[in-house]
């Protein structure tokens, strides 16, 4: 009989939770994609969403994923990137948060997510977010020198009825270096950009840039995309065109490596 504490949320075709793409990248930099995808395992049933909030910006970042990925091959870095809906397991998300398996996501019940007995967060926590927390650590670990911190979101152009006029948010924790780096750097981008907009870290979603980020002392800074910008192959081109740029100056900001090129 399987122990209460135990759990089968990844059927051995369904797994891993998390993947690593141009794990020897040579940048210094590691890339990080937590709300990657809208896959839920089976043995939850969907989470028993309808298939409109299944589809919607509330089970995944849409075209987060295939932007990090241009841009993974553009700066030569490595990605690490969750493989599961960030309702069954928001990654961006310590255990203790609720929203790090919500009830609820801006206007989306998640039925699935009701009522859910210790055992079954502990599960959750055990199969989604420890391997990709591990996966990330490891990531870290193997750079040839401290690597700059890169995550990559997107964002509804309206929220909760809300417009945002923003295109590009750059989020910093307590550690802002990296991204008053990268917003001088943007000056000549064409978006409408800002600092901690449309979210920031007193939202509590900060929490890659402070576990991996901030505790090891190394440059760190959340990317936020408008989601209309990057739901098309074209659009997802285009925005890695501007980013590409604006992430390699960064990086260059702190490397020990192109400092030593220009010595």
């Amino acid at each position: 009989m399987q122990a209460e504490t135990e759990s089968s949320l990844l059927s051995p075709t369904e797994a891993p939770a998390a993947r690593v793409l141009n794990a020897h990248g040579q940048a210094a930099a590691v890339l990080v994609c937590e709300h990657a995808s809208r896959f839920i395992p089976a043995a939850l049933n969907g989470l028993e969403l309808d298939d409109v909030a299944a589809r919607s910006h509330a089970a995944w970042d849409i075209g987060a994923l295939d932007l990090a990925i241009e841009l993974m091959g553009a700066l030569d870095a490595p990605l690490v990137h969750a493989r599961v809906s960030r309702l069954v397991y928001d990654c961006n998300r310590p255990p203790e948060r609720w929203d790090s398996m919500p009830q609820v996501s801006e206007v989306f019940d998640v039925p699935g997510n009701r009522n859910l007995s210790e055992a079954q967060r502990a599960g959750r926590v055990r199969e989604i977010y420890k391997p990709f927390r591990d996966l990330l650590s490891e990531t870290l670990d193997s750079c040839s020198e401290p690597p700059t911190l890169i995550t990559l979101h997107s964002f509804t152009p309206v929220y909760k009825g809300k417009r945002r006029d923003v295109e590009l948010g750059i989020l910093h924790d307590r550690d802002d270096r990296a991204a008053r780096v990268m917003l001088k750097n943007t000056g000549g981008s064409g978006l409408k950009t800002a600092l901690n907009e449309p979210y920031a870290a007193v939202d509590g979603v900060t929490h890659t840039l402070r576990e991996h980020g901030v505790r090891r002392g190394i440059p760190n800074v959340m990317i936020e995309v408008r989601n209309d910008l990057i739901d098309t192959p074209a659009g997802v081109n285009r925005l890695a065109g501007i980013l590409t740029p604006v992430l390699d100056q960064t990086i260059a900001a702190f490397s020990s490596k192109r400092a030593g090129d220009q010595a």
